[in-house]
């Protein structure tokens, strides 16, 4: 269990008025940046989708943001996902929406997605698996192959994209770009997979140009992938910092954590 864990309820589904709106008005702020973005790139308004990065947020955080019209949640860590599952669940349902794969519930409200978008340990795969709908953080042969596996004995399909570590930093984790073609057909050819695109984390840097070129390279590996992999239509590169950039080289899911909840009190 990770540390904040002990000093936060994250199934906590009750919280003040002016926590909500403080929430709402950070999702309706990030709206109007990316439809800025959309229209600033030339971009037709809606082809860029906001996920809510939820990491130490409990359930009433996440649904306050849902509430503003967030459609897409991601998770870090496993056992946040196993927290904060029945929660978000059963508060979805009273809404008239779906949320997580496989949920029971009313669907005239919508579904929300829910993501993986941290690092995914191979004993931790039962913890999400059939409950998120796309895992954003595989990197490696070795984990798609256990996930197919996991996915092929469930009978279920996983979506799944492809982390590339564009920017080179060692602290950051993904595939190899010179390795990422290959990679990507290799994932596509699993039973009990689905590669839906693509996903990076921007340059930890203040230099616009080279932040753009990772995300214009990830861009352009997508479109050659496209070709024999048309399941492979999604970018998920940006966040809070670097969204409008992500936006401007195509991205069609931007990742938003402290824009929307404000300053992590864990890590």
């Amino acid at each position: 269990m990770t540390a904040y864990m002990d000093h936060k309820d994250l199934s906590n589904r009750v919280i003040d008025a002016a926590r909500a709106r403080q929430i709402a008005d950070g999702v309706h702020k990030v709206l109007d940046g990316i439809a800025q973005a959309e229209s600033a790139a030339g971009r037709p308004g809606g082809s860029v989708r906001l996920l809510a990065a939820t990491k130490t947020r409990d359930v009433g955080e996440i649904m306050a943001a849902i509430d503003a019209g967030v459609r897409l949640i991601g998770e870090n860590r496993p056992q946040e996902v196993e927290a904060k599952r029945e929660g978000l669940v059963a508060e979805c349902a009273a809404r008239g929406m779906t949320i997580a794969s496989g949920a029971d519930g009313a669907s005239e409200g919508g579904h929300v997605g829910f993501h993986l978008i941290g690092q995914l340990q191979s004993n931790k795969i039962n913890k999400v698996l059939g409950v998120v709908d796309t895992i954003e953080s595989v990197d490696s042969l070795k984990l798609a192959q256990r996930l197919s596996s996991h996915a092929v004995a469930r009978g279920v399909t996983l979506g799944v994209l492809l982390e590339v570590n564009e920017s080179g930093e060692e602290s950051k984790s993904g595939c190899d770009p010179a390795e990422a073609a290959d990679l990507a057909q290799q994932i596509a050819a699993l039973d009990g997979l689905r590669l839906d695109g693509l996903m990076t984390i921007g340059a930890h840097v203040d230099d616009e140009a080279v932040i753009r070129a990772g995300f214009a390279h990830l861009r352009g590996l997508r479109d050659d992938l496209r070709a024999s992999i048309p399941s492979c239509m999604q970018l998920s590169m940006g966040m809070t910092n670097d969204m409008a950039y992500a936006v401007a080289e195509g991205s069609t899911i931007v990742r938003v954590g402290t824009a929307i909840f404000g300053p992590r009190a864990f890590i």
